[in-house]
C-alpha cells in the first residue's frame, strides 16, 4: 500500500494539526511536515486520556486483549508502508525493521494472551472468620488494578518496538491505562502510522476516544508539560541519561509524585574468565566483534566493555575482535545527533592517555565505523568516564592482571542491563565468586552468549539498578512489565454485585 503521512497529531481520537511545523530528517528518501507539539495539545491529550479511564479500565479483559490482538492486525496490513517509512526515517535496513514489527505486534499479541489468563491479576482471597478470638476477621480480598492514565516516550533507536505501539504502549493498553504517546522527532512518520494503526482498531473495538494519542514533535516544554500534567499517572522512557534524569527528577518533584520507568543508559560488561579466554578466546573475540556492531552498535544491551586477564589469551582475543571489527562496513547511524554523539565519544577515547587505540577509524557523516580501545584495571578504576556509554559500535578492553582484580572491577560498576560471564565448567568457581556481585549490577546475567538480542517472553527483566533504569524492581520488556502501571486494591466486606468482575466468586 502506498502511504504518504499527514504530519498532524492524533487526539482523542482526531487528527488534529499544529501551529507550526518541522521537517523530518530522513536517511534517505523525501523529508515531510509534521506539526510541532505543544503544551496545550498535551493538556487536551492527558485530558481526553482522564475523561477515557474509566470506561477503558471497565473494559472486560478479553475485550483489551481483542483491541491489542487489533492494533496487531492492523500494523500487519500497514507492513510494507511501516518498513518503507521507517528505512528512510532511520537508515536501518529493511529485514530489520521486518522483524521488529514482528517483534512489536507479537508483543502486542503476547499481552493479549496474558490478560486473558488473568496472571497479572494477582488475586488473593481471605475468607472471615466471625468466630476468631478475640475479634472476627473480616473477609478480605485483592486484586491489580490499573493506575490511570500513562505517558509514553518513543525511542531513537527502536522506531516500533519500543515507540508509539511498542512495549510500554502494549502494558499500559493490557493493564487498562489510557496511553498518550511523545513521538520521536528521529523517526515521525513512522509514528504517525502506527498511531493510525492504533486508531483503527480502537474505532473497530469500539475503545473510548482518549484511549490513545500521539504528540508529534516539540520543544522539551512538551515533554515537561506530559510528565507534570496532573491526569498522568506514569511515565514509560527509554532514552539518554541525561534527559531521562530530568523527566525523573520532575516526576518526583510534583505535588503528586509519580513513578518514572526510564531505561537510560548500559554499557554491559563482559567477563572474560581465564579457562574459557584459553580454549575459545578468539571465537569469543569475533562474537563480540558482531554483537559489539550489530544494528551500528544502537541497542541499549550493546556490550561495550570487556574484562580479561593480561596475558597471551587476551591477546590472541583482542586480536580476533580487532579482525572481526576491521570487516564491518560503516553503517547508517539513525540521527545526525546520534552521529555526532558516537564521534564525541570516540574523540574522548583517543584524547586520554588512560587509554590505547587497537582500531582507530573515521566516521564521516552520518556514517559510523568501529572503534577498539584497551586499557588497565587500575585505570579504569581511576577514570570514571571509561564507564559511561558510548552510544554505538565503540569497545572497550579492561585487562586485569589477576582473577581477584577481576571481581573488585566488577564490583565497581554501576548498574546495567546485563552483565555477561564467558565460562567453561573449570571456571565455575571464579564464577561463583562474581555471580553474586553481577546479580546485583545488573537485571539479566547471561552465560556464554551476547545480550544483544532480547526475548520478549514472561521470565525476561530489561531493566537493573541506576543508571540502568530508575526502577531496578521493573522490567520495560517482557509480561512482568504490566505490573509498572497496576496497583494492588484490597476490598474489604463487600457484597460480591460491587466487586471488580475479576474478584467475584
Amino acid at each position: 500500500m502506498t502511504w504518504t503521512p499527514t504530519g498532524k497529531h492524533f487526539i482523542a481520537g482526531q487528527w488534529t494539526p499544529g501551529t507550526s511545523t518541522f521537517k523530518s530528517e530522513p536517511a534517505h528518501g523525501p523529508a515531510h511536515d509534521f506539526a510541532v507539539g505543544t503544551v496545550d495539545l498535551v493538556d487536551q491529550a492527558c485530558r481526553a486520556a482522564e475523561g477515557a479511564f474509566a470506561a477503558y479500565s471497565a473494559k472486560s479483559r478479553e475485550e483489551r486483549a481483542t483491541f491489542l490482538e487489533a492494533i496487531a492486525e492492523e500494523i500487519d496490513k500497514r507492513g510494507e508502508a511501516v518498513t518503507l517509512i521507517g528505512t528512510q526515517e532511520t537508515g536501518l535496513p529493511e529485514g530489520r525493521l521486518n522483524g521488529e514489527r514482528g517483534r512489536t505486534t507479537g508483543q502486542l499479541k503476547l499481552f493479549a494472551d496474558h490478560i486473558r489468563k488473568g496472571a497479572h491479576l494477582d488475586a488473593r482471597f481471605d475468607a472471615a472468620q466471625p468466630d476468631r478470638q478475640p475479634a472476627a476477621r473480616p473477609e478480605i480480598r485483592l486484586v491489580q488494578r490499573p493506575i490511570g492514565p500513562v505517558a509514553v516516550f518513543g525511542a531513537s533507536n527502536f522506531p516500533l518496538a519500543f515507540s508509539t505501539a511498542g512495549g510500554d504502549t502494549a502494558a499500559a493498553l493490557a493493564a487498562g491505562c489510557p496511553v498518550v504517546v511523545k513521538g520521536h522527532s528521529a523517526h515521525p512518520g513512522t509514528g504517525e502510522i502506527i498511531a493510525e494503526a492504533i486508531a483503527a482498531a480502537a474505532e473497530r473495538t469500539g475503545m473510548p476516544a482518549g484511549v490513545f494519542s500521539l504528540i508529534q514533535g516539540g520543544r522539551r516544554d512538551v515533554g515537561t508539560g506530559l510528565v507534570t500534567h496532573p491526569a498522568i499517572k506514569a511515565v514509560g522512557f527509554t532514552g539518554s541519561l541525561a534527559g531521562g534524569r530530568a523527566l525523573f527528577d520532575l516526576c518526583a518533584q510534583r505535588p503528586e509524585p509519580i513513578p518514572f520507568f526510564g531505561e537510560l543508559g548500559s554499557v554491559n560488561p563482559m567477563f572474560l574468565l581465564p579457562d574459557a579466554t584459553s580454549a575459545r578466546g578468539e571465537a569469543i573475540g569475533s562474537g563480540w566483534a558482531g554483537s559489539l556492531t550489530m544494528g551500528a552498535g544502537q541497542f541499549c544491551t550493546n556490550p561495550g566493555i570487556a574484562v580479561v586477564v593480561e596475558g597471551p589469551e587476551a591477546d590472541k582475543f583482542v586480536a580476533a575482535a580487532k579482525a572481526g571489527l576491521e570487516k564491518v562496513a560503516a553503517q547508517t547511524m539513525l540521527t545526525d545527533g546520534i552521529a555526532s554523539a558516537y564521534k564525541d565519544g570516540v574523540e574522548r577515547m583517543r584524547s586520554s592517555n588512560a587509554v590505547s587505540p587497537v582500531l582507530s577509524t573515521e566516521s564521516d557523516g552520518r556514517n559510523a565505523s568501529p572503534n577498539l580501545f584497551e586499557t588497565t584495571g587500575a585505570t579504569w578504576l581511576a577514570d570514571h568516564a571509561l564507564g559511561e556509554e558510548v552510544f554505538g559500535p565503540l569497545g572497550l578492553v579492561v585487562r586485569v592482571g589477576s582473577t581477584e582484580e577481576m571481581v573488585n572491577l566488577a564490583e565497581k560498576f554501576a548498574g546495567q542491563l546485563t552483565a555477561t560471564m564467558h565460562m567453561d565448567d573449570s571456571d565455575l568457581p571464579l564464577a561463583q565468586k562474581l555471580l553474586p556481585v553481577l546479580e546485583r549490577k545488573a537485571g539479566r546475567v547471561l552465560v556464554n552468549g551476547f545480550p544483544t538480542g532480547v526475548e520478549v517472553v514472561d521470565s525476561m527483566v530489561h531493566g537493573g539498578p541506576y543508571p540502568a533504569s530508575t526502577n531496578f524492581g521493573a522490567t520495560s520488556v517482557g509480561t512482568m512489565s504490566i505490573r509498572r502501571f497496576l496497583r494492588p486494591v484490597s476490598y474489604q466486606n463487600f457484597p460480591e454485585a460491587l466487586l471488580p468482575a475479576d474478584l467475584r466468586n
